[in-house]
């Protein structure tokens, strides 16, 4: 229960989008990284509205003319940020990253042996772990056989 948070659970979901991204129609492809494209861009608004270093004006405009948000989905998101769920956004999008490198690392070290199937049982068979307690078990129970 105690990892039972955004980096764990829609961290996974966001990994597991982006296995599928190759299997998708072309228009969900295009879909599905624009979507990738505006959480990319909550890790970095989130943050620095709440440091102060964006204003929400700047995020809107962030979010209307880099990201293609329509001005009601933008402001949906700035008050999101600023109001109804600060963090939350950078916490799945860090659980997505620290996979993303985790896979990397278990691809390098097994090279040819990598199987994307048994990489995915052998991570969801070890529950919601914090990101350095799951790498640790898979470099050392899984990676290294």
């Amino acid at each position: 229960m105690f990892a039972f948070n955004s980096v764990n659970v829609e961290g996974w979901g966001l990994y597991a989008e982006h296995i599928m991204k190759p299997f998708e129609p072309l228009e969900g492809q295009l879909i599905s990284l624009q979507l990738r494209l505006m959480r990319a861009a909550r890790a970095f608004i989130d943050p620095e509205l709440q440091n102060g270093t964006l204003t929400p004006a700047d995020a809107m405009r962030i979010l209307t003319n880099d990201v293609v948000l329509s001005e009601a989905f933008a402001n949906t998101e700035v008050e999101r940020y600023t109001f109804r769920a600060p963090g939350q956004a950078t916490s799945y999008f860090y659980g997505y990253m620290r996979l993303l490198d985790l896979r990397r690392d278990v691809e390098a070290k097994l090279g040819s042996r990598f199987d994307q199937r048994r990489t995915c049982d052998f991570l969801l068979a070890q529950g919601l772990l914090p990101p350095d307690l799951l790498r640790k078990a898979v470099m050392d129970d899984f990676a290294s056989k």
